[in-house]
């Protein structure tokens, strides 16, 4: 496997700045490019620089099937699935490179071999991955983005983008604590006309709850503290051209309580 990487640009501070924080923000930057250089030489890890569309059974050296890990973060879904699925190879894509870093790092400290990383935008996931060479998806805690529905990750634009890559039979699979994500992907579905395989209302209501379910990502965490509701869909990705959702009133007020640890 190869690699990644990604230039900070220059810290412009106020000289009113206390001394503490200027040398705190000094010191996260020499960390983030201690990550993008470590990032940059896993074996584990790729980005831009590489050809990988078609090719991913050679990175891993099988034919296993590919499941992708969206907005992934440091990778919490892919390692754990990695481990309960040993027979199917997943990749955590992200734009950031300081977060992959530590999904990458464990995976090779663990000798996890049917799990890398991707910084990519998720927009270019056509220029990665070949027709057909996924076989499923999951997102998992994304950002609801409250005033543009057009961003959410199973909104008509994204659909769209992964059906470039999938069979129509390809399954995703959304875990979310957002009433809101959630509903408007049910909207999605509904108006697609997708087969639902799994649909869970509140997960920790579940006894027993399958492992797949057991798999708590960091912000999953924080959103079970704060006592809300986790809920997760599995459909297929179906082969129709995904349309707009109409215009419509939602509840946005979940978001803006919210948006402070959502910044974490």
């Amino acid at each position: 496997m190869q690699q990644n990487s990604e230039v900070l640009g220059e810290y412009s501070q106020p000289r009113c700045i206390f001394a503490s924080t200027k040398s705190q923000i000094v010191g996260n930057a020499k960390n983030k490019l201690v990550k993008y250089a470590e990032f940059e030489a896993f074996s584990n890890c790729f980005d831009y620089k590489h050809e990988l569309k078609g090719k991913w059974s050679s990175v891993f050296g099988n034919e296993n099937p590919i499941v992708l890990e969206l907005a992934c973060g440091k990778g919490d879904y892919a390692l754990g699935l990695s481990q309960l699925e040993p027979d199917r190879n997943y990749i955590g894509v992200d734009v950031k490179g300081n977060r992959l870093w530590a999904g990458a790092k464990k995976a090779l400290e663990n000798g996890w071999n049917n799990v890398a990383f991707l910084r990519i935008e998720i927009d270019r996931l056509a220029d990665f991955f070949a027709p057909g060479e996924v076989d499923e998806l999951w997102i998992t805690f994304p950002d609801p983005q409250p005033r543009k529905m057009r961003k959410r990750l199973t909104s008509y634009k994204f659909l769209n983008i992964y059906r470039q890559v999938m069979n129509p039979s390809g399954k995703v699979h959304l875990k979310s604590d957002s009433h809101m994500f959630w509903q408007s992907t049910l909207d999605q579905v509904a108006q697609d006309g997708l087969r639902i395989v799994e649909q869970f209302d509140d997960v920790y209501a579940m006894n027993p709850m399958p492992p797949r379910m057991q798999i708590q990502t960091f912000y999953e965490k924080i959103w079970l503290l704060n006592g809300k509701t986790i809920r997760y869909v599995q459909f297929e990705v179906g082969a129709v051209r995904s349309q707009p959702l109409p215009d419509r009133e939602e509840d946005r007020s979940e978001f803006f309580q919210d948006r402070g640890a959502r910044r974490i």
